[in-house]
């Protein structure tokens, strides 16, 4: 550093340096794209929540029991003076609740005019795909029960359902829970 360099001067010579130092990084162009959502498992099957889909998680909420709705309603619980309705998500689908309650989880839909809860076995967190990775076809194994609530799969260690829990809210059978 000359000692007649102005401070102008000065940022001028540490912008060249760093630049020449930067050089070598990659440009924004060419990271990769990440798709991210909640990870779920019901039964030994795995899912994926987009995140825009899912409102919060909630371990289980105490719950007051409804009567003449179907058995898959558990009931509805008080979330910051807001009523949730909960509804067993692995019933709903004709699966069984695992008995393991400590691992169970909520997820809470807002959509439109539904606000619910879904109960899952149990929330494996937040889950991050290469977005180029994202199949959108149905898995072989897809049930015909989840096939409307399906929107494509990714692989992993074992396959990830993308599942949907707007459409899900949006469901004729999910919205009928009167007997």
């Amino acid at each position: 550093m000359a000692p007649t360099q102005t401070a102008f001067e000065l940022l001028l010579d540490i912008d060249r340096r760093c630049r020449l130092l930067a050089a070598d990084l990659p440009s924004q162009e060419s990271r990769l794209e990440t798709w991210s959502g909640i990870g779920f498992r019901i039964a030994e099957h795995w899912y994926v929540a987009p995140m825009g889909e899912v409102a919060e998680v909630l371990h289980e909420p105490r719950m007051s029991s409804i009567p003449g709705v179907k058995p898959w309603v558990m009931g509805v619980a008080n979330l910051r003076g807001r009523l949730l309705p909960v509804m067993d998500l692995c019933g709903f689908l004709g699966f069984e609740l695992s008995a393991l309650r400590k691992q169970r989880r909520v997820l809470v839909v807002d959509h439109a005019e539904i606000f619910a809860g879904l109960m899952v076995d149990e929330v494996l967190g937040l889950q991050h795909f290469p977005l180029h990775s994202l199949d959108l076809s149905l898995p072989v194994a897809v049930q015909a029960n989840l096939a409307p609530f399906i929107q494509g799969h990714f692989q992993r260690d074992q396959i990830w359902e993308v599942f949907s829990l707007f459409a899900l809210a949006q469901a004729p059978g999910f919205l009928d829970v009167a007997l």
